[in-house]
């Protein structure tokens, strides 16, 4: 039954695209276009109906793929989820913006592109897992004060239920978590429609970061599983079924010509909790594929012809990929790390011009953050006027990590296009060709050793400006 379903959907979208191609209207750009940006919360690359995942039923998602721009090569800019969060926000390598791990706040002098476009014109709204600071109004790593002028935001990860700080209000939604977190943010998209300004939303989904807990009906359609499968599998249909009620609401508006629509996940997922990465090495936590190569799909039926892209882009490009749409002139006053994928969207790109950065820096201080629990407390704060701080689990690093240019800890990767160098902690240096060993298991540095001490010197250099940028040469 649900394969008969899935391929009538996706038959309906093959005659979408014919419709596309031959009615040349219809790929007219849209002018300062409304911008939705959806991320899951640790989903495998493979974790997709799509990428052929056996099991999966995410109908939603692959539609998605036959209609807009499927990039087989995206990269979270982490393998761990605020780092990544950060690098969307503000176009640079994390390290540079103080968020080296999960639970880093992002420094308040950090330009974000919620602000950024807020200030041009565009209604602003934030919806779901924030883990970038505090959900306290009028603290300065709220996402209030980062330029969302709406928000629902979650401290962390979130089940069903969730409670939430609606604009430094606590408020329990009500339902699966992440439909909850779609009403929310179609309350917005409703309002802001109705107007005359285009809008910027973002809907952080908390699933399916561990533990699972799929409701029961989302639970029924895989039966046949293992309980810890149902559950994980059923919480990633319950996104899907998420994303399908907003991208039926754009129809209904009649805005989804006017709206891109992106999807992708802010790390790999975990082995241990089923997560499939399509063969691909490593998993969350780690900068083999598997931990930063994630799922990405960006719908735009006004303008983006459907097809397939296995170029290499990252979440670092977002910000100068969506300022550039918006006609918002990009800031020069510091590094960016991502490069605008408007010629990519327009069919104009076919090769990366400079290669993407990764350095994991693991701080050994973590601190455990339950969002429901964090949001209660704020309540219970208010309730008693507001007098009294909350455990919000943020990590402000209070020093430096790096004093001497010599010193370069933890784990970095450098890509130029089908070219991958790792560096390991122990300073070692891999070189992978991607193109022909994806799954990164033969070492060809002495083959190509021009190529290793060229792609090595460059991954230092750019090592070094983001040291620079960790000292505050930038503010």
């Amino acid at each position: 039954m649900h394969a008969t379903i899935h391929r009538i959907r996706i038959a309906f979208s093959w005659l979408c695209i014919v419709g596309l191609v031959f009615a040349p209207t219809a790929l007219l750009a849209a002018e300062r276009p409304n911008i939705i940006f959806c991320m899951t919360d640790d989903q495998g690359y493979g974790d997709v109906g799509y990428q052929g995942h056996p099991v999966l039923m995410t109908p939603t998602l692959d539609e998605m793929a036959v209609t807009g721009l499927r990039l087989d090569r995206f990269y979270s800019a982490s393998p761990v989820c605020s780092p990544t969060r950060a690098s969307v926000l503000t176009g640079r390598s994390p390290n540079r913006t103080g968020v080296f791990r999960w639970g880093n706040a992002l420094r308040p002098e950090e330009r974000t592109l919620s602000a950024l476009l807020a200030d041009a014109g565009y209604r602003t709204g934030f919806f779901g897992k924030w883990h970038l600071g505090s959900i306290r109004a009028g603290r300065p790593t709220s996402p209030g004060a980062r330029g969302f002028e709406r928000w629902t935001a979650a401290a962390n990860f979130f089940m069903n239920d969730p409670w939430m700080s609606r604009d430094g209000q606590p408020v329990q939604l009500v339902g699966e978590g992440s439909l909850a977190t779609v009403d929310e943010a179609l309350g917005f998209i409703r309002e802001a429609a109705a107007g005359d300004q285009p809008f910027l939303a973002f809907v952080w989904f908390g699933s399916p970061h561990t533990p699972h807990q799929a409701t029961e009906e989302l639970k029924s359609l895989y039966a046949d599983q293992s309980p810890k499968l149902r559950n994980y599998y059923g919480e990633i249909t319950g996104v899907d079924q998420a994303m399908g009620k907003l991208r039926d609401e754009l129809r209904e508006l009649d805005i989804h010509r006017q709206t891109l629509l992106m999807f992708t996940s802010d790390n790999g997922g975990r082995t241990v909790d089923g997560a499939d990465h399509r063969g691909l090495r490593g998993q969350k936590s780690d900068l083999w594929e598997g931990g930063i190569r994630v799922p990405a799909l960006i719908e735009w039926p006004g303008r983006i012809v459907p097809r397939s892209t296995d170029m290499p882009a990252g979440t670092v490009d977002l910000f100068p990929t969506f300022l550039d749409l918006a006609g918002v002139p990009r800031p020069t006053d510091r590094p960016l790390d991502g490069i605008s994928l408007v010629p990519l969207l327009d069919g104009a790109m076919t090769s990366r011009p400079q290669p993407l950065g990764f350095w994991d820096y693991s701080q050994p201080e973590t601190i455990g953050m339950k969002s429901d629990e964090i949001v209660q407390q704020l309540r219970a704060v208010l309730d008693s006027g507001g007098v009294g701080e909350i455990n919000e689990g943020i990590l402000h690093p209070a020093t430096q990590p790096w004093t001497e240019l010599d010193v370069y800890p933890g784990r970095a990767a450098w890509m130029d296009n089908h070219w991958k160098l790792h560096r390991t902690a122990d300073q070692r240096y891999l070189l992978f060709d991607l193109a022909q060993d994806p799954a990164e298991q033969a070492d060809v540095f002495a083959e190509q050793a021009s190529r290793g001490r060229r792609m090595s010197e460059e991954l230092r250099a750019w090592e070094d400006s983001v040291i620079q940028s960790v000292r505050g040469a930038d503010y």
